[in-house]
């Protein structure tokens, strides 16, 4: 059974402050994004459910626009973006356009911003919305002049026409003029004749980040501000017995100290004095612990043993052999998000309104949450997204909303700051779940694969809110809400399957995700979900059987594919990265590759690489990377090239070092200690990144489109080093070193 915990997640939109417009009510199917893909209205992206063009757009008196978006800025850079979709087709220099983020009072609801849909779902929404304003404003000229609108030209703001017509955008807006709803079809404006969009503009929010201007929440000061911590439980489930806060509500600067049943915090004027205040609190309390986690070391067994719910993905043909030539499981641990700064809030309560400053994915979501948590009206909540220091996918940033609005609500009037210790950051956010995938792979006498059979196991990637049940404050409370139950997210997009079904030509196949309900530590979405080790373990048996058969890895591919979009990236790759000619290398030298389309809907990404391994120490750098990516349309092309230079740089450091350590009863990798990440000393040496262009063609997800072939590529050239191949992430130097791995190792590259 599946449970959609998105159904909160869409509502009926208000004309809070700045414009009024009509969100439809719809019962939206559950994907990542918290949206559906079944078309209400019929029209392109996110304009489906919220349709009408002053949701999107304001045309000011000054000439100049405003854009709404429901999308959040991560670092992904779609402020960028977003800005130049809208500046193309409303013909306006992008110097007089202003963007607003995800903010319940005042943008559409998107969900969240997430699966590498913000340009392609909210920059389709734009840039066919500002196409249809520039023909509204293009009509109202004609209207008023009586000039054909055939004759008519928008460009820098300004409607022009014969006989020197000449009327500013401001001049011809209207209050009303663009309350009207979109129509499926826009006049968008030809690639060939783009001068904003397919060009590599710097970066809006880089110039602030680099200078040390106030940037994220985690910035936020405003007067008068209070800040307050947070005494989170020593594991899962454990439960407050008892305390006595006399000594620390007697702190000087102490303002007030906050419990409800295990929900523990303190306020205070100064943020030190926050600080040691909690942690007097945490010394003085005592807990009832009932935690009992799996055996760390036995991960992959414990998840495989799990009650599972399962569902057959792929079924063609007879996938059944005498002899499987590859007979392999491969397993990632848990994952952090690994977030530089830890999750952050602001909040106030003012009379029967609460305000959020938060750097969630889903502000519509954590506002319905916030509204039930507190048995409030969700028109009394309001959610604003600002960018906090560092998350693709669901750390701590819903969580500590929570709890900054449990300390605002308890000191009405008063600004509240709260900011999770990184100890906290790394114990209680939701992990990027363990995963088991195996693969049963055989080859025909004619060197193809005749039989794959595929088996994933994973519990839910998805648990963000949402029900407040999802929120840590929310179970931690006196009358506490529950966990809602686990969420499968269904194909084609997929959760821990994820990619589970290879994009090569297989004549005999089947695909099963074993889906597991119960949640062995807490985890939720991490960029790719599912994707990153279902391509490492397709990627890495498909450079097995062909060593097997004696063929080169690329010309392997190849020949099992039929999409020629997929093989032009390939072929890109491998061609930019010297693959046909790359020499031979010393030992602990390796080539590598990778190649996957991201959920077999978005865009294409192949990786070639070379490694180095530390005959002494074992450890991997990467010399060089070389990626071809195809995401449809581009609009920035420097843009594409950061997701990635990003993703690259994130699946290294998954890949070579990550996993969340534990024992029988509590997280231990609770530091930088003791769950490393990739420092810049291990940074691969040089990353080259080729667009293959696809002019007019739809914006395509690109965000996620490296992890999962670069993780593959960096395990392939480590099996290229040393001979042998390892399944088990991380491919971390005590992996190689103690089995010798490289001792005798002839040279690659043959």
């Amino acid at each position: 059974m599946r449970h959609d915990i998105s159904r909160r997640a869409v509502l009926q939109g208000t004309g809070a402050l700045i414009l009024s417009f009509a969100l439809t009510r719809r019962a939206f199917a559950l994907t990542e994004t918290g949206v559906g893909d079944t078309s209400v209205h019929r029209l392109p992206g996110d304009l489906d459910s919220t349709p009408m063009l002053d949701a999107w757009i304001r045309i000011d008196p000054d000439d100049s626009a405003t854009i709404f978006t429901g999308k959040a800025e991560l670092g992904q850079g779609i402020k960028t973006a977003l800005l130049q979709v809208a500046a193309e087709e409303l013909k306006l220099p992008l110097t007089r356009l202003t963007l607003v983020t995800a903010d319940t009072g005042r943008t559409p609801n998107e969900g969240y911003t997430a699966a590498s849909h913000s340009v392609q779902d909210s920059g389709t929404a734009i840039r066919n919305a500002a196409a249809q304003v520039r023909e509204i404003l293009i009509g109202e000229a004609s209207r008023r002049t009586g000039a054909g609108a055939d004759e008519l030209v928008a460009r820098d703001g300004v409607v022009t026409g014969p006989g020197g017509l000449r009327l500013s955008y401001g001049e011809l807006v209207s209050p009303q003029l663009l309350h009207v709803e979109a129509q499926p079809t826009s006049n968008l404006t030809d690639p060939k004749d783009f001068t904003v969009m397919d060009k590599p503009v710097p970066r809006v929010d880089i110039p602030a980040k680099l200078t040390g201007v106030a940037s994220y929440v985690q910035d936020m000061r405003v007067p008068g501000m209070l800040h307050g911590r947070v005494v989170r439980p020593p594991s899962y489930g454990a439960r407050l017995v008892s305390i006595d806060a006399t000594s620390v509500e007697g702190m000087t600067g102490v303002v007030k100290v906050v419990k409800d049943g295990s929900f523990l915090g303190v306020i205070a004027e100064k943020e030190w004095t926050a600080i040691q205040a909690m942690r007097q609190l945490a010394a003085l309390a005592k807990w009832n612990e009932t935690a009992e986690l799996p055996d760390e070391s036995r991960l992959a067994e414990a998840l495989m043993a799990l009650p599972t719910q399962d569902t057959v993905i792929l079924d063609v043909g007879k996938p059944d052999a005498a002899q499987y030539d590859v007979d392999a499981s491969f397993s990632r641990p848990y994952l952090a998000h690994g977030s530089i700064g830890p999750s952050c809030a602001v909040a106030r309560m003012d009379s029967d309104t609460l305000t959020v400053w938060t750097h969630t994915q889903g502000v519509f979501p954590l506002r319905n949450a916030l509204a039930e948590l507190f048995a409030m009206p969700r028109e009394n909540v309001r959610c604003i997204q600002v960018e906090g220091a560092g998350c693709y996918g669901q750390n701590g940033a819903d969580d500590v909303g929570a709890d900054v609005a449990m300390l605002a609500r308890a000191l009405p009037g008063r600004t509240v700051r709260v900011q999770w210790m990184r100890e906290q950051e790394h114990a209680w956010e939701p992990f990027g779940p363990g995963m088991v995938v195996h693969l049963q792979t055989a080859l025909g006498a004619d060197g193809m694969i005749s039989t794959w059979r595929q088996e994933v196991w994973s519990q839910s990637h998805m648990m963000r809110p949402g029900p407040p049940g999802t929120l840590l404050a929310a179970r931690e409370k006196a009358d506490p809400f529950p966990p809602p139950p686990p969420v499968d997210l269904p194909m084609p997009e997929g959760g821990g399957d994820r990619n589970a079904i290879p994009l090569y030509v297989l004549p005999n196949a089947r695909a099963v995700n074993h889906f597991l309900p119960e949640m062995l530590l807490r985890g939720s979405s991490m960029r790719s979900l599912g994707g990153y080790l279902n391509v490492f373990a397709i990627e890495s048996t498909m450079d097995d059987l062909a060593r097997l058969s004696k063929q080169d890895p690329v010309a392997f591919r190849l020949r099992h594919l039929a999409d020629e979009r997929a093989k032009a990236v390939i072929i890109t790759a491998a061609e930019r990265f010297g693959w046909d000619g790359r020499p031979k290398l010393p030992a602990g030298g390796g080539y590598g590759f990778g190649f996957a389309r991201y959920k077999n809907l978005e865009a294409w990404c192949a990786v070639a690489l070379e490694i180095s391994i530390d005959q002494d120490t074992g450890r991997t750098i990467v010399e060089r990377a070389t990626a071809a990516v195809d995401t449809g349309q581009v609009v920035n092309p420097d843009g594409v090239r950061n997701q990635i230079e990003g993703g690259i740089v994130q699946a290294t450091s998954w890949t070579l070092f990550e996993g969340v350590r534990f024992d029988r009863r509590r997280i231990t990798s609770i530091d930088w200690a003791a769950y490393p990440i990739l420092r810049f000393a291990h940074v691969p040496r040089a990353i080259d990144v080729h667009i293959v262009d696809r002019p007019g063609l739809p914006f395509l997800g690109a965000g996620e489109a490296a992890q999962g072939p670069t993780g593959a590529a960096i395990a392939n050239a480590v099996r290229d080093a040393t001979g042998q191949r390892l399944h088990a992430l991380p491919l971390d130097a005590a992996k190689i070193r103690p089995q010798n791995l490289l001792a005798g190792r002839p040279r690659a590259g043959t």
